[in-house]
């Protein structure tokens, strides 16, 4: 009795490596270093993975016959007609599945924006003037104990600015979820996540709202933000407003200097 080797055709065993070096990634720095590894350095390692396998499976014309070879016989051999046009629909109907799914937006804001936010800088220059950042102050926060009526009729004035430009994004329950952002990547903040304004002052999102995303600094990368200016297109005192209506609708309170 002859003995038969199983021989795996080379073109799955470089799928195989390649699988099991993406497997490893995974392992290491999610299960090892209890770390998540950012999707571009995981892409960009395995791109260098994938070619650096390739390379040396074709690194002689006999293995590099040998890899083809499965994919040739599939193309050319007439008896594999049926095979051969099952896996042309599957294949661009799968690459079009995961084009699509990952291009559809996630409600879950990057982790990074959930743990710290893009350093201001020191001044602003808007409506013609600067500002200090770190003494500035929303002129209407005093009416809240001084007079809680003119406060209110101010919060309100405030969600009136909200509804009309800014819902469209956020969301009429500033969650995030408005009739937009399913178009924006990544998507609006959700206000009502302690991660977000609940954690700064409110000459933050002076600066923030008034510069919109152009206002971001390059330092703040990965940091991206479809807002527009709104300083072109509202006044200082609709923005201070709407600040106030912010933390009203969420029940947070601004941090402050006192309690830094």
């Amino acid at each position: 009795m002859s003995d038969t080797k199983l021989k795996i055709p080379r073109l799955l065993q470089a799928i195989l490596v390649i699988i099991g070096i993406y497997l490893g990634f995974i392992l290491v720095f999610d299960v090892v270093l209890g770390q998540l590894i950012p999707a571009s350095l995981l892409t960009m390692y395995m791109f260098f993975v994938v070619a650096g396998v390739f390379m040396v499976f074709t690194f002689t014309e006999e293995s590099a016959q040998e890899l083809v070879a499965p994919i040739k016989s599939l193309v050319d051999d007439p008896g594999r007609k049926t095979v051969r046009n099952i896996v042309f629909v599957i294949v661009p109907l799968l690459a079009g599945a995961a084009t699509y799914y990952k291009m559809l937006p996630s409600f879950d804001a990057p982790v990074e924006l959930r743990t710290i936010h893009p350093a201001p800088p020191s001044s602003l220059k808007a409506f013609g003037k600067r500002y200090d950042l770190l003494s500035l102050e929303n002129p209407y926060r005093k009416f809240e104990k001084e007079d809680p009526e003119k406060f209110e009729q101010l919060v309100r004035e405030g969600g009136d600015v909200y509804i009309r430009n800014c819902q469209y994004c956020h969301g009429d329950k500033l969650d995030g979820k408005g009739p937009y952002a399913q178009g924006l990547n990544p998507v609006p903040l959700n206000f009502t996540d302690v991660g977000t304004i609940a954690q700064l002052q409110e000459s933050f999102l002076f600066w923030r709202i008034a510069t919109g995303g152009p206002g971001l600094p390059k330092e703040a990368t990965p940091w991206i933000s479809s807002m527009p200016v709104w300083q072109d297109f509202l006044s200082e005192e609709e923005i201070w407003k709407v600040i106030l209506y912010l933390y009203d609708y969420t029940g947070y309170q601004p941090r402050s200097w006192e309690h830094e």
